[in-house]
Order: C-alpha cells, then sequence, then structure tokens
C-alpha cells in the first residue's frame, strides 16, 4: 500500500499553503495498491517532534477503501474526522514553533469499519484499531517556518 502527494515527495517540504503560515488547509493525497479485503481507511497525521511530545495534526477514519485521493481542503464523504492536539474535528497544519519538524501522514487499512463518533480522539482511534490493521503506509513531510 502508497501514500503520495502532488504537493510535496517523501521527506521533502510541505508548501506553505498546507500549513499555519498559509491556508491551514489540508494537503492532496493519493492512495495506490489498497489492500482488497480492507474495509475502511484511517489516517493519523502527528508530528514526534513537537515539544509537548507527539502532536495529532489529522485523524480522519471509515473512509471507503475504494478511495484513491483526498482532494486538497477536503474529507472524503462519508469519513469521520476525530479530534486533534489542537481541540478541533478539522485538519491542523504544520505550525512548529523552531526548527524543522516532521509530519507523519499514515494510511492505515482495517478489516472494519469503526463504530467511532466523530468527536474521538487519537487514543479512542488507536484503541478501535487495535487488531483490525492489514497494512499502512505512510509519507513523510517536513517544515520549518520562516523560510
Amino acid at each position: 500500500m502508497k501514500i503520495l502527494s502532488s504537493a510535496f515527495q517523501n521527506n521533502q517540504n510541505i508548501p506553505a499553503k498546507y500549513t499555519c503560515d498559509g491556508e491551514n488547509i489540508n494537503p492532496p493525497l493519493e492512495f495506490a495498491e489498497v489492500p482488497d479485503n480492507a474495509q475502511s481507511l484511517a489516517l493519523i497525521c502527528d508530528d514526534p517532534d513537537a515539544v509537548v511530545g507527539v502532536w495529532t495534526h489529522w485523524l480522519v477514519w471509515n473512509i471507503d477503501p475504494k478511495t484513491t485521493q483526498i482532494a486538497e481542503n477536503n474529507v472524503p464523504s462519508a469519513a469521520r474526522q476525530g479530534k486533534t492536539s489542537s481541540g478541533g474535528n478539522v485538519y491542523h497544519g504544520p505550525c512548529p514553533p523552531s526548527g524543522t519538524h516532521r509530519y507523519f501522514f499514515r494510511l492505515f487499512a482495517l478489516d472494519t469499519q469503526l463504530d467511532l463518533p466523530a468527536a474521538s480522539d487519537r487514543a479512542q482511534l488507536e484503541e478501535a484499531m487495535k487488531g483490525h490493521i492489514i497494512e499502512e503506509a505512510e509519507l513523510i513531510g517536513l517544515y520549518q517556518r520562516g523560510r
């Protein structure tokens, strides 16, 4: 399984448009080689370099496994967004206070649909995914403010 973006390559800089310095909208993402037996997809975007520990920027689950892309500033229909570290149920782009941070976009193929309310947080999502992950893929973007 693969996750890609037309906006940036793996381990390359995320354009400011997708950060707090720009429009703060999600970048376009593309999915490929999703397992045929997947019943849903889940997406977690986080920053493991945050001073306070891992900072969750976006949670999306119950994405149709036939989905091949998420357009910028968009969420697939029927998918649910969870509560991020910023407290909202929306994408919050990179906004590191200093230095270059890494942003992991992790895609999970699951063997089930998740019965979670939209207000669920990362811990609840990860608990619900336990034992249901068929395959996963990741895309890493970099961002430093004031460049």
